[in-house]
């Protein structure tokens, strides 16, 4: 358990002083249990798997579950949206106040510009309210960006699932990509913006996941042209671009705009089928909904 817990821990961003404060324990109590030192109490494991955002059994169990926790959900149920068949459905978001306010102050502010007071005023809560949902910014920051990508990893799985060939799932992935960056267009300017702004562990985890999107779109496009369908001579650098070009949405796309985001999808799919030469006679279509 105690290697779950501080997998767990550097997973919301938190240090040992941090997660000993939440807890109401000393130092020596936490570094004590994640290094096996002291048994573990059913209520304190209740109390641990509350902070770090886990169902307390599975701690129990030494399991490090990534954090799904309720504080960042479609409002049709968690995981529906984003389901087989579904990825192309985005419901409004439900985001406690900690995270709506961070997400404000950090879109008006940036991360090095705002502060917990300016997160609190924005989320319509006291400073002492807003430290009942996170110990820092830092972990706001965390949160915001674990809950980003897994949603996004979550929808691009089932787009590319969707497809028997590459360059058709090459296409689903272009336009799984463009819907989110458009649909979720605050969530992706802060990825976009705001990974620098990541310490330790949680940005080199972020970081890998983010690599991981790229390698889909990357294989994909090897894939097509090894198949002949794509003819660009530069397949990583063209995938690479195509990735580029998707999350660079967020700069300029608005909500209020004349474009929808299904709009935004279908020009994206053809810029990228034409920026990787794919062969007319196999270019897929675009099945927006």
């Amino acid at each position: 358990m105690g290697r779950a817990v501080r997998d767990l821990r550097t997973r919301r961003g938190l240090t040992v002083r941090q997660l000993a404060d939440q807890l109401g324990v000393s130092i020596g109590t936490v570094s004590a249990v994640e290094n096996g030192r002291v048994a573990t109490s059913t209520e304190r494991a209740v109390q641990l798997a509350d902070v770090l955002g886990v169902r307390p059994e599975r701690l129990l169990q030494g399991v490090a579950e990534p954090i799904r926790d309720e504080r960042w959900r479609v409002t049709a149920g968690e995981g529906e949206a984003a389901g087989a068949g579904h990825w192309r459905r985005f419901e409004p978001l439900d985001l406690d106040p900690a995270l709506r306010g961070a997400l404000a102050c950090f879109l008006e502010l940036g991360y090095h510009g705002s502060t917990m007071r300016g997160v609190a005023e924005r989320a319509g809560l006291s400073v002492a309210g807003l430290y009942h949902y996170s110990s820092s910014k830092q972990q706001l920051l965390v949160s915001l960006l674990d809950r980003t990508m897994d949603d996004l990893t979550r929808r691009t799985s089932a787009a590319q699932a969707e497809a028997e060939d590459p360059w058709t799932r090459f296409a689903r992935l272009v336009e799984c990509q463009a819907l989110f960056h458009s649909h979720r267009r605050e969530l992706g300017f802060i990825g976009a913006t705001e990974m620098r702004s990541l310490a330790g562990p949680a940005r080199a985890r972020i970081a890998r996941v983010r690599r991981e999107e790229q390698a889909r779109i990357d294989d994909e496009v090897r894939a097509a042209c090894r198949a002949g369908a794509f003819a660009t001579p530069l397949p990583h650098e063209a995938a690479r671009a195509v990735v580029t070009m998707c999350t660079a949405i967020p700069q300029w796309y608005r909500h209020e705009g004349d474009s929808t985001p299904e709009q935004v999808a279908q020009w994206y799919v053809d810029f990228a089928l034409d920026l990787v030469r794919c062969d007319p006679a196999l270019r897929p279509g675009v099945a927006l909904t």
